[in-house]
C-alpha cells in the first residue's frame, strides 16, 4: 500500500470511529484483537445493507426464499462438508520474536518477514473455532461455530423444498454470523474472526449449471452498482485451476479497488452436485429430487453467490469517502447511495428563535415516522451542513425566514451543495422520489 492510500485508510478508520460507524471490541480493556463493534451510524448501515440485499435477492423474486439457520450445528455436518479434516492454513511460528503467520504469505521462505529470524516448520491450523455443548467438555460433547452460513441452507434445502413446493430452479438465501480463527487479520473489517455473510444458494437442474452461473455473474455486478458503486472500482477475478476449490467447476469473485488494493468482495461459484451428495452420503437421507416436468430423478447442482456484510460495508465507506478542496476550508463527505445512508434528512432550524425550532421539531415529527432523521440546532448552518456531510446524510432541511412566510424550506443536496425551496406539504413525497432511488 503505497503512502496515499495508506492516508486515506487512516482516516476512513479514524472517521469510523469518531463518529460512530465502527469501535474496537472490549476499547476500554485494551480492544480484542480483529474484533469490531457497530456503533450508532454504523449499525444503521449495517442494517441498511442487510436489508438492500434482501430486497434484491429475496423480495424481489418469486423463486428466492429465505432462511435463518441456527449457528451451532451437528458435527456431523461438518465432517460431511469436508471441514473437519481440510479446513486449514498453513502456520508457522518464529523462533525469536514469537510472531505467528501464513506460511503461505512468507515472501521469503524459512524468515520471519517482522524480525528475520529463523521460522517453525510448517504445521496445518484448523480454523474452526471449536466449544462444548452440555455440562462436561469431552470428545462426545464437542460442536463448532459455524465457519460458513451455506451449510445451513443445505441441510434444509429438503425442508424448504417440502414446506413451500417450490421447484427447480430456486434458490434460498441467508444473512447470518460466521466464525474463523483467522491465522492473521487484516485491513480493518475487511478480514475479521467474527463476521457476517450474505449468501444465496440457487439449486438448479445439472446441465444448466453454467448457464445460471453466468446469469448470476451479471446479477451480482447489477446489484453492486445499484448499490452505488463506481463500476470503474470493479472487476472479475477468474479462479484458474490452481484458486479452484475442490468441489466447484467454475469461480469468479467480484473484486474491488480498496485502498490497500484489488481484493475479493464477493465470490460466484458453481459448486455442482458436492455439497448435497455429501450431505446424502453422511446422513442417509436422499436428497434427489424428482422433476416432473423431464421425468427424472436427480441430485441438483448448486450456483452460489457469497458477499460479506462487513467487507460490503467497508467498500461502500472507501466508495463514498472523498475530501474536497473548498476556497475557505476542506470538506469531508460520504456519498452513500441514498438508501442506505444511516440518516436519510437532516433537520435544522436557521436560529434557535422567533418559531423556528418549533417549526423544525413539527417537521422532523412529520418525517420520523418514514425516515431516519437528525434534528440539529447547535452551531452555524454551514458547521451542520459539514457535519451531515461527514455522516453521508443525502438531504439537509432548514427552516429559515421564509418558512415562516409562506410554508416552504430549503432541501440541501449533499452531492451537489445545492438548494431547492419546497412546500412543507410537499416534503415526503419529494424525499420518497429521491431516497428510493
Amino acid at each position: 500500500m503505497n503512502a496515499q492510500n495508506n492516508n486515506r485508510m487512516e482516516k476512513i478508520i479514524s472517521l469510523c470511529r469518531r463518529r460512530g460507524f465502527i469501535f474496537q471490541s472490549s476499547e476500554i480493556y485494551g480492544g480484542l484483537n480483529a474484533c469490531y463493534d457497530y456503533g450508532p451510524l454504523g449499525s444503521e448501515l449495517k442494517r441498511n445493507i442487510k436489508d438492500f440485499w434482501w430486497r434484491w435477492m429475496v423480495r424481489r423474486r418469486s423463486d428466492i426464499v429465505g432462511l435463518d439457520a441456527a449457528i451451532l450445528m451437528a458435527p456431523r455436518v461438518w465432517e460431511a462438508s469436508g471441514h473437519v479434516a481440510g479446513f486449514t492454513d498453513p502456520l508457522v511460528d518464529c523462533k525469536v520474536c514469537k510472531h505467528r503467520f501464513r506460511a503461505d504469505m512468507i515472501t521469503e521462505p524459512g524468515k520471519c518477514p517482522d524480525c528475520g529470524g529463523a521460522l517453525t516448520d510448517v504445521r496445518q491450523f484448523n480454523l474452526m473455532f471449536k466449544t462444548f455443548m452440555g455440562p462436561v467438555e469431552d470428545s462426545a460433547s464437542v460442536v463448532y461455530l459455524r465457519p460458513e452460513t451455506a451449510q445451513g441452507i443445505y441441510v434444509n434445502y429438503q425442508n424448504v423444498l417440502d414446506s413451500t413446493r417450490l421447484k427447480i430452479p430456486f434458490g434460498i438465501g441467508q444473512i447470518g454470523k460466521a466464525f474463523r480463527n483467522e491465522i492473521t487479520t487484516e485491513n480493518f473489517i475487511f478480514r475479521t474472526r467474527e463476521f457476517e455473510q450474505m449468501e444465496m444458494q440457487y439449486f438448479v437442474k445439472p446441465g444448466s449449471d453454467m448457464q445460471w452461473f453466468d446469469y448470476w455473474k451479471n446479477d451480482r455486478q447489477d446489484y453492486y452498482q445499484a448499490l452505488g458503486i463506481r463500476p470503474a472500482k470493479l472487476r472479475f477475478h477468474e479462479h484458474d485451476k490452481k484458486e479452484l476449490a475442490h468441489y466447484a467447476a467454475a469461480a469468479f469473485d467480484i473484486e474491488y479497488e480498496f485502498p490497500f488494493g484489488w481484493k475479493e468482495l464477493e465470490g460466484i461459484h458453481n459448486r455442482t452436485d458436492f455439497d448435497l451428495k455429501r450431505h446424502q452420503e453422511y446422513s442417509g437421507r436422499d436428497l434427489s429430487y424428482f422433476d416432473e416436468e423431464s421425468r427424472e430423478r436427480y441430485v441438483p447442482y448448486i450456483v452460489e453467490a457469497s458477499a460479506g456484510v462487513d467487507r460490503t460495508l467497508l467498500c461502500i465507506l472507501a466508495d463514498a469517502y472523498e475530501e474536497q478542496q473548498l476556497e475557505k476550508d476542506t470538506r469531508t463527505v460520504l456519498h452513500f447511495h441514498p438508501t442506505i445512508a444511516p440518516y436519510k434528512v437532516g433537520i435544522f432550524p436557521l436560529v434557535k428563535k422567533d418559531g423556528m425550532p418549533e417549526k423544525a421539531r413539527m417537521i422532523e415529527a412529520s418525517l420520523r415516522s418514514h425516515f431516519n432523521v437528525f434534528y440539529d440546532e447547535s452551531g452555524a448552518v454551514g458547521r451542520r451542513y459539514r457535519r451531515q456531510d461527514e455522516i453521508g446524510t443525502p438531504y439537509c432541511i432548514t427552516v429559515d425566514t421564509e418558512t415562516l412566510q409562506n410554508d416552504t424550506v430549503t432541501v440541501r443536496d449533499r452531492d451537489s451543495m445545492a438548494q431547492e425551496r419546497i412546500k412543507i406539504d410537499a416534503l415526503l413525497n419529494y424525499l420518497y422520489d429521491k431516497i428510493n432511488i
